[in-house]
Order: structure tokens, then C-alpha cells, then sequence
């Protein structure tokens, strides 16, 4: 990875801290462009298809494949190529296309190869010299409207579901712990002369312009969005209506996209993992690792441990203080733990463990929209008339032992919801509220715990109530659609584009 103080490219994009899988369509493409490097270069040559053949020794057949993309020659044969083409191999396997129509004509072929245009069962064109431009970029447009199409089918709550089940097994192989992130963030605050204590305003608005981009705050932001990055100009814009702190991490999720180098997301799991990455980096920049991991360990000798202490350290939300602390325990402090995010309804929003808790799910495995045990810490804590103070408990579960766990209320725009942070009985000798006499059992997922009333009143009540629930339906709804779910792009690009017209005034 470059240094952060590298000039910022056209899109503002450095190289990435973390591994992206390799593409799937990479061999193809790469044959394509190679197959139509040969054809531009020979074309200018004058030579023709049987010329080139006879100066190789192979048949027109297997240049005339060679050059539409469907072989790869073999490193001889590529030699070969170049001598009779009077160029360098390295010239023939460079990844851009030889001209604007050679781009129109790979883009065509790739998305005439894909899963997507095989299911649709037609005919594919074939792409010749004499297929106009106009042609091509219409089966082009038609195409990638199909692929949009087939991306919002795709996703359910199904989807969704199996991506955040795959994305949180990886989380608690890892110990949710991402180095390369870490480094990155350490880069990024080196950049600043960080030295310690909460990260300023003034730090980070320094970290925006070392990338490159300047920070507008705006009374118009498009309501779906926290942030909206333009690429062209360099710009990241926020609400104006942001208290300063506040806005620390809006503009570090936002830098993160740049800093990843995170491209417009094609399914929902790669949207997920660009948002877990934005929210990692932003709170290893605010809560810097060697400083937390040294605040973390004096805890842990003083056996006071608090995540209370902890966000009062750097300034951030407690949320924000509690998912560090887990990217940090184990890895660092040896510590498995568990997190969770719920809201008033019962409902489970966010989880993580590690620690072997057992987190209520349904028959597949899928924890978000689950019903929490009403006598775990993250629901009781709903009950207690203390908001000041952090809410501690023990709880005695049928399966896994005990598991003592702190929590506090969190408000947003969608109501309350309790953040909590657990440990099993072997660990809680280091934190603080270690001592609480407040305890509770827990026989969940048996429904005599705490979801089926007792037998007398259900034949009391059984058929003369009529409730409407009060969960929100954005947590049981189906995904939105678009390439940012939840984010109206015809709002976006609207916003985007007065700001640069200057019809609109930040």
C-alpha cells in the first residue's frame, strides 16, 4: 500500500489495505482485450488474417480464435505473435483496449458470456467489424438493465440474511480483528502527527485533504444518505445539521470508501462488506489501536474493564466503543466476548460472538429479525428506570452456562435500542460491574421461558386479542433495491449534479 500523502487519482482512489477475491470473468476479459490487441496491431500492419497465420506457422482458424477471444496462445505462441507483429509481448497483454470501439466490443462479448445472458436463453450477436457502434451500445444498455433487474430479484431477505451468516462466520474465525485495516488507520493518523487522546475535528478534516478531498456541509443532504462522495470533484458532503464531534465518522465511513478503493457494490454481500470495512476503519481511526490496546490493558490489570471508560477516553458513542473493544479483546487481550444490538421490540439488529453464546436465530441459522430472550441483559436493561448508569447481569443459560454481560439504551430515529457487551462467568473477573447482584435464567429457545403464556391465561385470552406489532418494518422488510440498498440514486445524482452546476449553494 502506497503512502496516504501519494497524490489522489482522477477518482480519488488509492490502493486498498485489504485482499479483493479475484474476479471471475478476469480470464475472459483478459483474452478479449489480448484477442483484440492482436487484431488492431495487425489491422495496421496490413496484414491479412492467413499473412499472419503463415508468418507463425498456425492455421487462420487459430488466430481467427485467438483474436475474437475465444483461445489463449500458449507463451510460444505469444512470442511468436509479437516477433511477427513487430511488437513486445508486454505490449499485447496490456489490460487496456487498443480504442474506444475495442472496449465497446469487449464489454459486449463479456456480458454475452455471462451467467446472466446464458440464462436468458437467446441467441447471442456476433460482434464483427461491421456491427455499428449504435448496435453494440444498445445490447450493452439492454443488458446491463437485465443485470440490475436480476441484482434486485436477487435481493430478499433471504440474500441478505445469507450473507450477513456468511460474513459474521468469518468475523469470529478472525476475531473480528482486520490488520489490514489497522495498519491502514495507523497510516492515515500518521499522516496527522496523531499523538494521542481523542482524534479532533481538525484531524480529521486534515486526513480528507492528504487524500485529496475537500468537506462540504450541506442543509440539503438527499434524506436516504449520511454522506455522498463525488468523485469527480473531490468532494465529500454531510448534513450541515451534524455536531461537529458527531460528524467524525460520517467523513471517516465516507474516506473509507477511497481508502478501500471499494467499487459500486454488484451483490448484497459485497455491499455488507464495504459497510463492516467503513465502519471498522472508522473506529480503529477514532479509537487508535495501540492507544485503546494500552488504555484495555491497564483496565484489565486494574480488573476494570468499561466501556463506559472507554468512550469517555476518545469521544466516541458508546456503539462505537463497544465494537472496538471487540475487534480488539481477543486478538490483544485474550478475551472472548459477545456484542449485540437490540431494539425495544425484542428484535435483533446486530450480533457478534465468539464466546460460544448461544444467540436466538431461526430454523436456518439467521439471527437478524429473531426475538431475544426477554430475561437476557439486553432486554431487561428496557426495564430499569436508571438510564444514567450501565445496567450489569448475570445470566444462567440452559445451554453454555453463565454469561455476564453490561448494556446500555441508545436512541435513534427508529426508537431505543439496548448495546450490550458479554462475557462467560471465566471472564468477568476483569471488568467492572463484575460484583452486580442482578441475575436471571434463561431456557430459550424453549417457549415456556418467556414467548407462551402460562396455560390459565392463554385460555383466558386465547381468541379475544387482537394486537398490531410495533417492530419496524425496516427490520423484517425486503432489502431495497439499487446498488446502494436504501439510497434513492435519482435523489443522489440530482444532488450531485446542482452542487457542480452551482444551482445549489453549500
Amino acid at each position: 500500500m502506497p503512502p496516504f500523502d501519494t497524490p489522489a487519482t482522477a477518482t480519488g482512489r488509492i490502493s486498498p489495505p485489504v485482499a479483493v477475491p479475484p474476479d471471475a470473468e478476469g480470464d475472459t476479459a483478459d483474452a478479449l482485450t489480448l484477442g483484440r490487441r492482436v487484431r488492431e496491431r495487425r489491422t495496421q500492419l496490413g496484414l491479412k488474417l492467413e499473412q499472419l497465420a503463415a508468418a507463425i506457422d498456425r492455421a487462420p482458424s487459430q488466430i481467427s480464435a485467438i483474436e475474437n477471444g475465444k483461445r489463449e496462445p500458449s507463451l510460444p505462441v505469444l512470442r511468436a505473435l509479437a516477433a511477427a507483429l513487430r511488437c513486445t509481448v508486454d505490449e499485447l497483454l496490456m489490460d487496456e483496449a487498443p480504442s474506444e470501439r475495442a472496449a465497446l466490443e469487449i464489454a459486449v462479448e463479456r456480458a454475452q458470456r455471462g451467467a446472466v445472458f446464458a440464462a436468458l436463453g437467446i441467441q447471442p450477436i456476433r460482434v464483427s467489424k461491421a456491427t455499428p457502434d449504435e448496435t453494440l451500445k444498445a445490447v450493452l444498455g439492454l443488458h446491463q438493465e437485465v443485470e440490475r433487474l436480476h441484482r434486485e430479484r436477487a435481493a430478499t431477505p433471504e440474500e441478505a440474511r445469507r450473507a450477513n451468516t456468511e460474513l459474521r462466520s468469518e468475523m469470529r474465525v478472525r476475531g473480528n480483528y482486520y490488520s489490514e485495516l489497522e495498519q491502514a488507520a495507523q497510516q492515515l493518523l500518521a499522516t496527522v502527527g496523531y499523538s494521542g487522546g481523542p482524534v479532533s475535528q481538525q484531524s480529521i478534516s486534515s486526513i480528507a485533504e492528504k487524500l485529496g478531498f475537500t468537506l462540504h456541509y450541506v442543509g440539503d443532504l438527499p434524506h436516504s444518505t449520511r454522506s455522498v462522495i463525488d468523485r469527480r470533484n473531490n468532494r465529500i458532503y454531510l448534513g450541515s445539521n451534524l455536531p461537529s464531534r458527531d460528524a467524525r465518522a460520517p467523513i471517516l465511513r465516507a474516506l473509507a470508501s477511497i481508502v478501500c478503493a471499494h467499487e459500486e457494490p454488484r451483490s448484497y454481500g459485497e455491499f455488507l462488506r464495504q459497510r463492516v470495512e467503513a465502519n471498522y476503519l472508522a473506529g480503529a481511526v477514532l479509537l487508535p489501536e495501540q492507544a485503546t490496546i494500552a488504555a484495555l490493558s491497564e483496565a484489565k490489570k486494574q480488573r476494570q474493564i468499561s466501556m463506559e471508560d472507554l468512550r469517555d477516553a476518545f469521544g466516541v458513542s458508546y456503539e462505537m466503543a463497544a465494537h472496538r473493544f471487540t475487534n480488539l479483546a481477543t486478538t490483544h487481550l485474550d478475551l472472548e466476548v459477545h456484542f449485540m444490538k437490540v431494539h425495544e421490540s425484542g428484535t435483533l439488529v446486530k450480533a457478534y460472538e465468539n464466546d460460544g453464546v448461544r444467540f436466538p436465530s431461526d430454523a436456518l441459522g439467521n439471527l437478524e429479525g429473531a426475538m431475544v430472550c426477554r430475561n437476557w441483559t439486553a432486554r431487561t436493561v428496557f426495564s430499569q428506570p436508571d438510564r444514567f448508569n450501565p445496567w450489569y447481569q448475570y445470566t444462567d443459560m440452559t445451554e453454555g452456562g453463565t454469561y455476564w454481560c453490561t448494556s446500555r439504551l441508545e436512541t435513534a430515529k427508529e426508537g431505543q435500542y439496548s448495546v450490550s457487551v458479554g462475557v462467560p462467568f471465566d471472564g468477568v473477573r476483569w471488568f467492572r460491574g463484575r460484583e452486580t447482584p442482578h441475575r436471571s435464567k434463561s431456557f430459550c429457545p424453549d417457549e415456556k421461558c418467556c414467548r407462551r403464556a402460562s396455560d390459565e391465561i392463554t385460555r383466558k385470552w386465547a381468541g379475544a386479542s387482537w394486537p398490531e406489532a410495533a417492530t419496524p418494518t425496516s427490520l423484517l422488510a425486503a432489502l431495497p433495491t439499487g446498488t446502494f440498498p436504501g439510497v434513492d440514486s435519482h435523489e443522489v445524482y440530482a444532488f450531485l449534479d446542482g452542487y457542480e452546476r452551482g444551482s445549489r449553494v453549500s
